[in-house]
């Protein structure tokens, strides 16, 4: 299995609706492969800790570069996490 581990640092300005929208838009994603994806917002409980945090788990390598490469995750990202993050960064590995 393979998990993916996704958190963005927010422009100060990010509309939390906007982020709740995208963070949604990532849940609804029909691609197969996927085991699990969870979403959520900063709880706020430690100073400079980044804005939110994806996870998904994936049955192998295979499904995530299907996820990765998929065009309607890459609009997600390009339209809708674009224009709110100041720096994404991803990391995944063997779980």
């Amino acid at each position: 299995m393979i998990r993916n581990v996704v958190v963005g640092r927010l422009h100060p300005d990010a509309d939390p609706a906007a982020v709740q929208a995208a963070l949604d838009a990532i849940v609804a994603l029909p691609v197969e492969g996927c085991l699990d994806v969870r979403v959520g917002r900063d709880a706020g409980l430690r100073d400079g800790a980044w804005g939110f945090a994806i996870t998904s788990d994936w049955v192998d390598a295979e499904a995530y570069r299907v996820y990765d490469a998929d065009a309607e995750h890459n609009r997600i990202r390009a339209e809708l996490f674009g224009p709110l993050c100041a720096e994404i960064a991803r990391v995944q590995f063997d779980a």
